[in-house]
């Protein structure tokens, strides 16, 4: 509010934009106010990059997938039904399956 007033005094009666007026661009700002906005963009930087974080390849993991989204399919069921489907995976690993 400090600003708005100051800068009210300074311009007078061209603070208030006419037809004519050409104070648009005109500002320029003060060192505190780029400190505080590239502190604010540091923040925002770090709070991105701890919210979307990269998820490393594991070469050694078994490939049972054609497409990334049949990846993310896959890891949803095996989530879900796993438990219902270990004993026939497991027979089926051994070749005992009927």
């Amino acid at each position: 509010m400090e600003t708005y007033e100051r800068l009210r005094e300074k311009h007078g009666e061209e603070f208030f934009p006419t037809s004519n007026s050409l104070l648009h661009g005109t500002h320029v700002p003060s060192s505190q106010e780029i400190d505080r906005m590239v502190t604010d963009l540091e923040k925002q930087i770090e709070k991105r990059d701890k919210y979307s974080r990269r998820r490393p390849y594991n070469d050694d993991a078994d490939i049972d997938y054609i497409n990334e989204r049949n990846a993310k399919f896959n890891k949803k069921a095996e989530r879900f039904y796993g438990k219902y489907t270990a004993e026939i995976k497991q027979n089926l690993e051994r070749g005992t399956a009927v």
